[in-house]
């Protein structure tokens, strides 16, 4: 996607084909700023805090951490043991277990001068895979809303919600949920997307907002819980989402919030579609609300809020009283009875075991 005109990928090998860069999200949308990863810990850091964030390319510089590890010592015990603390660094989001998974199956079998170059190729065969699946959910969302469009008046746009990020920035390109929205966009239909806030740590309102805006797709920032309201009011065509985990029923977990537009979706008969990309899926899971763990962050998130200032500058400043001490969920679990049905790269299917087992037989 691009940025002032110039194409972007949300991560990349730098010109010395090991340290990797990319966009330092806790900057967005103030200021444009690159980050040179150079080894395991510092791709740790980075997933920690957020820097990196959205399942699909956390799995990505996950995989990429990998390698840097093997290069500087490629025996597996220290494959094992890199991969294990990474594994660690977000629990909820299933993409970044599978793409560790993938590199330690890639490079087993090779001889330990070896193993450090198959990581990588696998790595970067990760960030392939995910810009065209995220290409292709876009195509296979696409008529969705174009089916939506054909059924309104003249000059009257798609209205879309949408929640968190699951842009380009959540991806190595395209993203998942906004993948039909830019393809949309990009044909010529007329849309416009709500962006919700996405509290506490705003990532609709820093980060979605953001690369809509640098896309030029029309769109319009609301509080969080303001989704009922528009639902009620007829004024939300379709509710798309991404997904940081999808079980083998169908159920979603994604970030908090999710499952209250949901629950107004269904009261309103609002379809909601989930954006889910293969590495998502985690067919070991069968009740999403029991079985999927639920990342506890830092309760500061809750209690302050990042800014810029008058003078230009960004500061965090607390918003909630001095004592008061808050629980911070980062993700929820959306039943699938509650989804309409999910987006994937091979095609769309009902939220269930037989929906899933027929996109993806090999799997199942």
């Amino acid at each position: 996607m691009k940025i002032g005109g110039t194409s972007y990928r949300s991560v990349w090998l730098d010109e010395d084909g090991q340290a990797v860069r990319i966009f330092d999200q806790t900057k967005l949308p103030w200021k444009v700023e690159v980050l040179r990863l150079t080894d395991e810990e510092q791709v740790a850091t980075a997933i920690r805090s957020m820097q990196v964030r959205g399942a699909p390319l956390i799995g990505a510089v996950g995989a990429y951490g990998l390698a840097m590890a093997l290069r500087r010592d490629p025996s597996i015990e220290n494959l094992e043991r890199t991969a294990a603390m990474l594994g660690e660094t977000r629990p909820t989001a299933v993409n970044l277990r599978w793409a560790l998974d993938r590199i330690c199956a890639a490079v087993r079998n090779h001889p330990p001068e070896r193993r450090a170059d198959a990581a990588y190729a696998e790595a970067t065969a990760i960030c392939d895979d995910d810009v065209e699946t995220c290409r292709q959910i876009g195509v296979h969302g696409l008529p969705l809303l174009q089916e939506i469009a054909a059924r309104k008046p003249a000059g009257e746009p798609v209205r879309i919600l949408t929640h968190c990020n699951a842009g380009w920035l959540a991806t190595v390109d395209f993203g998942t949920a906004l993948s039909p929205i830019y393809q949309a966009h990009d044909a010529g239909m007329d849309v416009h997307v709500w962006v919700d806030e996405t509290r506490p740590r705003g990532q609709g309102a820093a980060l979605t907002a953001f690369e809509l805006g640098a896309h030029g797709v029309p769109h319009r920032l609301v509080a969080d819980n303001a989704g009922g309201h528009l639902m009620q009011h007829g004024l939300v065509d379709i509710v798309l989402v991404g997904t940081d985990r999808v079980t083998r029923r169908g159920d979603v977990a994604n970030k908090i919030g999710t499952y209250l537009k949901a629950l107004a979706a269904a009261d309103n008969g609002v379809p909601f579609w989930v954006a889910m990309p293969h590495s998502t899926l985690d067919l070991k899971v069968g009740d999403g609300v029991s079985e999927i763990p639920i990342e506890e962050r830092s309760g500061a998130e809750v209690t302050d809020a990042t800014g810029r200032l008058p003078d230009g500058t960004v500061a965090t400043v607390r918003v909630a009283a001095e004592g008061t001490e808050a629980t911070n969920p980062g993700f929820d679990v959306t039943p699938a009875r509650l989804v309409t049905g999910l987006i994937t790269e091979r095609g769309r299917c009902e939220a269930s075991e037989a929906g899933l087992a027929g996109l993806y037989p090999d799997k199942t």
